[in-house]
C-alpha cells in the first residue's frame, strides 16, 4: 500500500488525470465541481500521498522485519495489524485534501479570494 501511495503520488503530482471522471482520480463531490477545483485537489492529494507513502514504506518494512523467523499465525496477525494501520492512513489522507478544497473553493468551486 505505501507503494502505491508513493507512485500514485507522483502521478497525481505529474500528469493528473485531465478530465473530470467519476472512474479514476480524487473523486469527490467537491473536487469534481470543475477542472480547477479537479486540477487543485489532485495536485495536493499527490503531495500527500507521496509524503504519506515515504512515510508508511519504511515503518511497514521495519514492522515485518520484527515477525520474521516467528510462527505462521504470529506474521499473519502481525500482518493484519500492519495492514490495518496502512489502510487507516490511507483513508487518513482524505481529510487533509478536503480541507484544502473548502478553504480554497466556495460550494459552487469557486475561488475563495
Amino acid at each position: 500500500m505505501p507503494l502505491v501511495m508513493l507512485i500514485f503520488g507522483i502521478v497525481f503530482l505529474k500528469k493528473p488525470p485531465q478530465r473530470v471522471n467519476g472512474i479514476y482520480g480524487f473523486r469527490t463531490e467537491q473536487s469534481m465541481k470543475n477542472k480547477d477545483t479537479w486540477d487543485f485537489a489532485h495536485r495536493h492529494f499527490g503531495r500527500v500521498w507521496l509524503i504519506a507513502g515515504a512515510v508508511t514504506l519504511p515503518l511497514t518494512v521495519i514492522a515485518m522485519l520484527f515477525f520474521a523467523g516467528k510462527a505462521e499465525d504470529t506474521v499473519a496477525y502481525g500482518s493484519l495489524i500492519v495492514v490495518g494501520v496502512q489502510m487507516a492512513v490511507l483513508i487518513g489522507t482524505i481529510f487533509p485534501t478536503q480541507r484544502a478544497l473548502k478553504r480554497t473553493f466556495d460550494a459552487y468551486g469557486r475561488r475563495r479570494n
